[in-house]
């Protein structure tokens, strides 16, 4: 499905419903970029997932980027409409700053 496709909302925009069941939508405040590249984290993180055979450290390292992804995304974690739209920026941010410091050891971490 790609962003252009429409998707059943709840009528409070909270949930989105896929085969009948309700999944927490993304926070609409996520900019563009910033929510192109937390799914690009989450993607590649979910395809690292299904490669896993009997790795245990390596299907932790992935599941804990599918967590930071999600709740850069707004879809973990506390809901985004309980949320200040400062908080939620600061989620998104730190979510991001810790998948791109995953994607490269050498980099020093951020704040």
């Amino acid at each position: 499905m790609t962003r252009n496709e429409q998707v059943e909302h709840t009528p409070d925009g909270h949930y989105v419903v896929i085969g009948g069941r309700h999944w927490r939508a993304t926070d609409p405040e996520v900019p563009d970029e910033a929510r192109d590249r937390l799914t690009h984290h989450l993607m590649t993180a979910r395809r690292a997932l299904a490669r896993i055979d009997d790795d245990r450290e390596a299907e932790q390292a992935a599941r804990a980027r599918v967590q930071l992804a999600k709740l850069g995304l707004g879809e973990r974690g506390t809901p985004w409409w309980e949320q200040s739209l400062p908080e939620r920026r600061r989620r998104g941010e730190h979510s991001l700053r810790a998948l791109d410091d995953a994607d490269d050891p050498a980099r020093p971490p951020g704040p």
